[in-house]
Parts: C-alpha cells; structure tokens; sequence
C-alpha cells in the first residue's frame, strides 16, 4: 500500500497541482506502476475520484509534467517527495511579486492566514506561532528584503499591526479548508501568472518562441518581449511523427496549425500531457488529445463505454431520457471507490476491480481480466439478481460535452446556374463577383421551407470550409439560393477525373478540412444531415511547387431529410444512416457522422459511388444484415470508417475524436500542409463582400481576405472610416491599440490592420460575426429565447467587462447594438470607438469632449460631469439588462421610454437636462413585462 503524510489538498473552482510532503511505498506493491495506479493507491487516502482530473505529478527536479500512462518502476525502499508547491514557490521566491504598498498589504493578509492554518493543524493559538516565529518568514524573499530597509518606526508599526490581526483572529472558526482555500485565492489575485507555464521552442515560420499554457486562457504564444495575442484552442493537439522528432504540432480550430519543436523528448511529453489534462478538465472528461499520452484507465473506460464517477440520480435519468428501452444499461466508476463500479438499470450492480486488477460482479464467481469482456459475457446470459432476470443488450455509453441536436438539416432538389452578383460601394464603386444561383425545382414547391430553412442556416455560418451564402432572392415564381461560385465543382466528380494523379496525402488533407467544417458545426449543435462527395466542393486544386495545399467547401444540405419519401431516402443508402431510413425522425449529430464516413470511404476510393450495383431491395437488406463497406487495405483508416459507420449511432466518434485519428494517420512518411495567417494585410487582397452597417463617422464591411484570389481566404469584418482627418484617425488608431491589447472569449477579436493610399486610409480587421449585433438577433428571434438564455448572454457580457474593468478599460458605449453574436450559445463585445483607458491616479475619466453621446445609457454623473468610471460601464450594463429582458423591442427601447416621458417635442442640449432631471428624481426604466424579481434586484443595484 501507500501511505501519505500531511496531505495539502485544494480545490477552488480552478486548476491547482498535487501537492503532498511525502510519499513512502510500504507493503506489497507491484514492481511497475503507471502514474494512475500511483496516484489512486495515495488518492484513496484523501482525495475521491470525482476530484482526481484536478491533479498531475510533475517531476521536481526540472519541472515536468509526467504523463498519466508513464511507467515507475518502484521497489520497497522506492520514495517520492513532492513539496507543498504553491506555499514553497510563494515564500522562497520562486513566484515573482510586485513590490508595492498593495502587494505588501496582500502578503501580510496571506500571512495571517498561513499562521492561523498551522495554528489549526497544531492545534494551538494564533498568538503561540506569531510569538514563536518571525512574521517575515511567511513572507516572499523580495517583500522580506523590502521590509527591513524600511525605518526601524515603520517596521515596528508593521509588527504591531500585524499581531493585532493575530489577536483579532485568533477567536475566528474559520475551517482549515477554507483558510487553505482563501490563501490559494489571495496568491491567485496577487500573481494571475503563478499559474502559467513556459516552453521554450522552435517554430519554423516564427523562430524561437515561448509557448505559455495557462488553464483559462488556452495557449499563447510570445516571440522576444512581444506577446502575439494569438490564444489557441487546445482542443485539437495531437503528437505528430516519430517519438524520437520531438515535434508536436498544434491543431487551431479554423484548421490552422503551429509546429513545435521540443529541444527534449521528455519536455515535448511534458507539454503535451500538460494540454491534454487541461482539456479534460475544463472540456470534455471522456476525450484524449494523442495516444502517446493517454491515460489508460480512460482507453478502458472508451473501449467499454463506461461513463466516470457520476452520481446515482445522474444514471437514472439518463436512462430516462433512453426511454428505458429493454436491455438497455448504463456502466459508470463509482463517485467514491477507485476500484469499484456500478452497472445500473433498474438496479445497481457493483464490479470490484481485483488488487490483481480483475473485474468481478459483486455475488458473481467469474473473473474477467477487462470490462469489456465482463460485459461481453453477461450479454449473452440472463442475469438474475434478488429474483429479478435481466440481460444486458444495449449500452448508454458516455457522450461528448455539450451535445444536442439542433434539428436544421436538409438535401437537394434544385437546379444550378452561374451568375454575376453587383453591388455599389460607398464610394460609388462597382463590386462584381460570380455567384451560383441554386434554383428551386417548380415541382418541389411543396419544399419551400426546408429549401429557406438550409439558406437561412448557411447565412448565418462562418467557416472557410463551408460555402458562403449571399442569401435568397424570391423573384415572380423562382425561389433561388445565393452562393459564391466554386471553380473546381465537387469532388467526386474531380476524384473520378484525376484518379491517376492524386495521392494519400491529398486524400488525407481534403478528409481533414472537411472534419474540421464539421467539427465546426458539431460545436454549434447544428446538424448538416446530407453529407456526401457531392456536396463538397473542390476551391483549390493543389500546387506541389509551391506546397499549396487543395481547398475544400462543404456545400449547403438541401431539402431535410425529414421531409424527403422513404423511396429517395433508400436511394440515397449508404449515406443515408440506418436509423434515419428506419425513421426519418432519428436525425441527430451522429446522422453526419455516418455520412462522414461515406464520404470518407468516396475519398479513398477516388470518387467511387458505394453499393452503386444495389438496386432498393438489396440496398433494405445491406442495412438489415448489418453490413459494412468492403474495407480499404489501410487498417487504421478502414477502423475510422467503421467507427464513424457504426449501426449504433452512440457509439459513433465526436468529430474532434475524428480529426485526433485523421491527424493520427499523418505518418512520417507523409508530408502533412501547413498554412500560416497573413503576418500583414494588403488592401488588394480583401474582396468585398456586402456591407454590414454604416454610420456618421465610418462603416463595417464584409470581405474576404484572399492573397491566392481563389476564393479560399478568410471571411473578415473590416472597419473604415467615412472622413479620414486627423482627428478621426488618430481616434481610430487608438481604438485599433485598444483592441489589439485585448484578448477574451468575450470580446470581439482582433486580427490586424490594412493602409492604403499612401497609408492616409486605415482599415481594422476583425473576426466576422455571422449573427450580427445582439439587438437585431434579439428582435428577430424573440420566440427562440427564454430566460435561461438571456442570463447567459447577460453573464457573458459580465465577464466581457470585468476584463475590461481588470485592464482599467472603460468602455462608454455598452449597449445591445454594440454586443455581437457569435452563434446562439456566445455574445461578444465589440465596438471600442469611445473607451478610454483609465489613469493609474485616478478610478475615473473625465471626458473634455463629449461629441456624439449614447445618453440614455450614461450614468447621471456621466451626464453632469463628464466622468466616466467601471461604475458607470455597470449603470450601462443595468440598461443592457432591461434591452435583454425587452427583447430590445424598438418601441419599449430605452430612449423611446425618456422621451415618451419627458415629452417628445424636446430637442437637442434640452433632451439632456430633463434626462437628468428625470434621474435626479429617481426616474428609472421600468421593470420588463416577465422579468424575474431577481434580475429587477440586480438591475436596481446597477
């Protein structure tokens, strides 16, 4: 066994390390451990296994993260001590504190705390340990040093302040645990980047970089002293090549990549186990990241699709919402055993992992040496257990965070023409583009509404691997669908026309860049629902001198599925899945999945049409007998095909587990493409698209950023302004400093700058934004939203500001119109145009200029005094709430409310005193018609 000594153990809501004095192996142990075994045998003492993802072991000697399948060979007299990390690192002075009169004061609070939590482990008063030790040893080594060249008075009047806090405490309750968890807090506030770790590394394009993972922000990197802003998502980081390359490369979710090397092979499994147990953690518990890191228990727990520690109750209703369908049951880890199990249906049956790590059901006599074949064996006899016969037929496996269906999926009944597409500029320019015009059949009318449905799905998405959507025109009879033109057409047809000329390698990149579109639209908890060679289209044919990669678009879905004859759906085996024909009301996330699979299958054979022979009978009887397509002589791409085509669809790979195997297959052997984002935008490259909305002082574009003039570049919204003076641009560059500077999941994104004419005309590119701004969305989608969801956005926009507000930004103009949307789950803040930047002196701004002001969204001393504070952005926030919970309904809006109140034959500098007249008598926005007393408080406080 293991035994533990003094036991550190915390958990606040983020990400901390194991922290354990010693460790000492004792007892009968096996001679090799892996890390898991490790941590469960001392985890048992302490720390239960809903918590065990929080923890990591890292070598102290050069700080590496050990992998969780990494081997230890131990023996009896084996010992490991791991220090109390956080405390030690804080008070040797490891951790870098700001000397200053605030960081002082925090350090001497945390080191009230540090003596009152060994007063409780002691056992003694507060007062005892501050009598029987030195203050300035619970303090960092700069702050100590700083101290003592303070006068002697100051120093005395610090030790006297300090023991009447020890007096004034000494009487508190305060748990151990809490006092553990305030003092990891106070450090957190004191020092963000304590938790941060740095990789030195070589990229090819860039050179030496610095790679920085914290668990909050994703992965940054830092090129000299110049941060790049770029946060990466570590939802796609795979290991790639041999073990011996030490090179990792970084999969971003636009499909974009960033190749490391490592100078060490233990440093590239560091950092790669670092990014993989952060994704658990925060993304999805049943996902690996790369096989060379993953934790075995978790590879046992997919094989036999047993769920982690969740409760009881939790079991029950998933099984609920199965329809308790017969035979149906659920496998999961116990929430407080590491060694236990239950298998639950309409009862609990408890599986004991053996010390020999055997599997045997509780009352049972037979030993299985894995899960899967204890499952395997009482699927094929009854079970009987306290007089009930049950036997086990299907599985409730565990599923991917955050799905759900979003049922929006079509298929295809149209005609196709080439057209020209005009549209007059600011400026009174020209802008003509190519465009396809999908036209709906006449004798499909009755599909009208799936045919909209896919337009209005396609319009709202943004991807540059699927294919963009101008929008629809219903002209007399014809109802046509919009779309930018595709040169190379679809990609089945262009597989059976260069069979001869195109190899693995291709293959490969084309199925990745189409698991990436899915991904794309999995997050978004869309369904495309007809996905086949046929509706991907080929952009880019590829360009070996240059190492130009080829460029794919997923196509629009057509009409739903849901509503096509059972006939055509049969036709239309095997990308059609089982459940689907069986009924059409099964579509779901994993309909694509097996369409995916298809496709893939098309892919590999160049473009051949799957069960082409088949007519509808035998096509019915492929699905009955449960059959596969015959199987490419590739095993580990056959293996993805079959998994992706599996007759259960929960038993299907989400699609980040897909790109993780696509990535996988890029063996040495096979050159993987590697494509950069434009270091610098040039004004030639970006095609206009439509315009966005315009104002008095500039306009919002869409474009396109295409340096290849293929239509593969990526869709941008690009800010100009109307009347380039001075004033104005020096007004805009500091807006675009501003946004350059911030970096949050919350906060529109940031992607460079363009000049041109001389670079008299600047231009702000940012992320495009499909949905639009929050007031629109809100307007239009009024019936889509209930309460839930407007908290949400509101509680997004929160954070938004908070960073703000932590960067002593103040915005000034936070409002409805200026939040954008994302997608239905994320609302960014966007418009920076009157922030300002507060003075390191002063919590306030006063403005010497109002200009053009958003009045009825000030604060009253914004009004009066021109001052502007995080305290005002909150009076703003409060107008904000009552927009939501409004529906930002134009005519509940809150300037129409003022001036309905005060009279609308007011006029200009008048409207502004009787606003404030109206405030300073207590006049506030009503409460919204439904809105919850709780949300009225908080809007009243604002």
């Amino acid at each position: 066994m293991l035994e533990s000594e003094s036991l550190f153990t915390v958990t606040s809501g983020k990400y901390h390390i194991l922290h354990i004095h010693n460790l000492r192996f004792c007892g009968q142990i096996r001679p090799k451990l892996n890390f898991i075994e490790l941590f469960g045998l001392n985890a048992k003492q302490c720390i239960s296994p809903l918590y065990s993802s929080l923890f990591a072991l890292m070598r102290e000697s050069d700080r590496m993260w050990y992998p969780p399948n990494h081997v230890f060979k131990v023996n009896e007299t084996s010992s490991e001590k791991l220090l109390f990390r956080i405390r030690s690192d804080f008070v040797d002075g490891s951790v870098s504190v700001p000397v200053s009169h605030d960081a002082q004061e925090e350090c001497l609070g945390m080191a009230v705390l540090d003596m009152m939590r060994i007063a409780k482990e002691k056992s003694r008063s507060p007062v005892d340990i501050y009598n029987n030790s030195s203050y300035k040893s619970f303090l960092p080594k700069g702050m100590r040093a700083h101290i003592q060249d303070y006068h002697f008075v100051t120093r005395k009047r610090i030790r006297y302040r300090f023991r009447k806090f020890i007096q004034q405490f000494s009487h508190c309750k305060v748990g151990l645990r809490d006092l553990k968890l305030k003092y990891l807090a106070s450090l957190e506030n004191l020092q963000p980047a304590f938790y941060t770790e740095h990789f030195h590394v070589s990229e090819p394009s860039i050179g030496k970089v610095t790679i920085i993972v914290t668990g909050n922000q994703g992965i940054q990197w830092t090129k000299g002293k110049e941060t790049d802003g770029q946060v990466q998502s570590s939802k796609s980081l795979h290991r790639d090549g041999s073990i011996e390359s030490r090179i990792v490369t970084i999969n971003r979710q636009d499909s974009q990549t960033l190749e490391l090397e490592f100078q060490s092979l233990v440093e590239a499994l560091s950092f790669v186990s670092l990014i993989d147990g952060y994704y658990r953690l925060t993304a999805d518990a049943h996902h690996y990241l790369c096989k060379e890191v993953a934790p075995p228990r978790l590879l046992e727990a997919i094989q036999s699709s047993c769920h982690g520690p969740v409760s009881m109750e939790f079991a029950i209703s998933r099984l609920r919402r199965c329809d308790n369908a017969k035979g149906m049951y659920i496998l999961r880890s116990s929430p407080k055993d590491y060694d236990k199990y239950f298998l639950s249906f309409y009862k609990h049956c408890q599986i004991v992992r053996t010390a020999a790590g055997e599997f045997v059901l509780s009352g049972a006599k037979c030993v299985f040496g894995s899960l899967s074949e204890l499952l395997h064996r009482y699927q094929k006899e009854a079970l009987r257990s306290e007089g009930h016969v049950f036997q086990f037929t299907k599985c409730c496996p565990p599923r991917s965070k955050g799905q759900r269906s979003l049922n929006q999926s079509q298929g295809t009944f149209t005609q196709v023409f080439r057209g020209i597409r005009r549209e007059l500029g600011d400026y009174g320019e020209m802008h003509e583009m190519d465009v396809v015009l999908k036209v709906l059949d006449k004798n499909h009318r009755n599909y009208t509404e799936s045919f909209f449905e896919a337009a209005s799905m396609m319009s709202q998405l943004s991807h540059k691997h699927l294919l963009l959507n101008y929008g629809i025109c219903v002209c007399s009879e014809e109802h046509i669908m919009v779309q930018e033109y595709v040169r190379f057409g679809s990609l089945d047809t262009y597989l059976k026309r260069n069979r001869s000329c195109i190899n693995i390698t291709w293959k490969l990149e084309v199925a990745k860049q189409l698991a990436w579109a899915m991904h794309y639209l999995e997050d978004k908890n869309l369904i495309h629902g007809n996905v086949c060679a046929k509706n991907v289209l080929l952009t880019r044919e590829e360009d070996r001198k240059t190492g130009t990669p080829p460029f794919i678009k997923l196509s629009d879905p057509g009409i739903s599925i849901t509503v096509q004859p059972r006939e055509i759906l049969i036709e239309h085996i095997p990308w059609v899945p089982p459940e689907c024909v069986e009924d059409c009301r099964n579509l779901s996330l994993d309909t694509d999945k097996w369409g995916f699979g298809t496709t893939l299958w098309e892919i590999y054979t160049g473009g051949e049409k799957p069960l082409s022979s088949y007519d509808s009978s035998k096509k019915l009887l492929f699905y009955e007998d449960r059959h596969q397509l015959p199987a490419p002589k590739w095993t580990e791409l056959a293996n993805l095909i079959n998994s992706c085509m599996d007759y259960e669809p929960s038993q299907r790979p989400s699609f980040r587990a897909i790109i993780r195997d696509l990535n996988s297959l890029f063996t040495p052997g096979t050159h993987s493409f590697d494509i950069q984002e434009p270091v610098q935008f040039e004004a030639r490259h970006l095609i206009f698209l439509q315009q966005l909305g315009k104002g008095n002082f500039g306009s919002v574009e869409k474009c396109r950023y295409d340096p290849l003039q293929d239509n593969t570049g990526e869709v941008v919204a690009v800010k100009k302004l109307q009347h380039s003076t001075a004033d104005h641009l020096r007004d805009f560059e500091r807006e675009i400093e501003i946004l350059k500077s911030l970096q949050h999941e919350n906060i529109v994104k940031y992607k460079g700058v363009c000049y041109t004419a001389g670079r008299k005309n600047l231009r702000l590119i940012m992320e495009y934004l499909p949905f639009g701004s929050l007031r629109e969305y809100l307007s239009k989608n009024k019936e889509r939203f209930d309460h839930k969801k407007l908290l949400h956005y509101a509680s997004q926009i929160c954070k938004g500001m908070d960073y703000l507000g932590f960067k002593r930004y103040v915005h000034r103009d936070l409002a409805t119109r200026n939040i954008l949307v994302e997608s239905e789950n994320r609302v960014k803040i966007g418009d920076f145009g009157l922030t300002k930047v507060l003075p390191q002196d002063k919590d306030y701004y006063t403005v010497r200029e109002p200009g053009e002001s958003p009045i009825f969204w000030y604060a009253p001393e914004s009004l009066t005094e021109s001052k502007f504070s995080v305290a005002s952005d909150v009076w703003s926030f409060g107008v904000v709430l009552y927009e939501l919970f409004t529906y930002s309904d134009k005519i509940c809006s809150p300037p129409a409310v003022f001036m309905e109140k005060m009279g609308i034959d007011k006029q200009g500098q008048m409207i502004v005193y009787h606003l404030i007249d109206l405030l300073k008598r207590n006049y506030r926005l009503p409460a919204p018609e439904g809105c919850p007393d709780e949300v009225i408080n908080t809007n009243t406080l604002c």
